[in-house]
């Protein structure tokens, strides 16, 4: 089965998570403690098109893999958890895997 959904999906929530990690851990000290509102704007504004993109793909997944509501609400709420993307991954890693094994 074609994996490129669930690759595309894998990397935009790896890069989200960073993105997130990012916005909490750097642009929202730079803000509060330096008064430098700038960080958020500019990382606040890559996370979110992030976001989108990760929300569209976890559709087409969801779509293409037959994944239901259940398993989807799972992701999706990773996403919105420090970390939570990290920890997904390495089950659709798994999941990856065996749909490269069917063939």
């Amino acid at each position: 089965m074609d994996t490129g959904v669930l690759k595309a999906f894998r990397r935009v929530g790896i890069i989200e998570g960073i993105s997130y990690l990012s916005l909490l851990g750097i642009a929202m000290p730079l803000k509060y403690l330096y008064d430098m509102p700038e960080a958020v704007k500019v990382v606040g504004m890559t996370h979110g098109v992030l976001f989108i993109g990760y929300v569209v793909l976890l559709y087409l997944a969801m779509k293409k893999y037959g994944w239901n509501m259940r398993y989807a609400a799972i992701l999706f709420i990773s996403s919105l958890i420090p970390f939570g993307t990290f920890f997904t991954d390495k089950k659709l890693k798994v999941f990856e895997e065996m749909l490269e094994k069917r063939g």
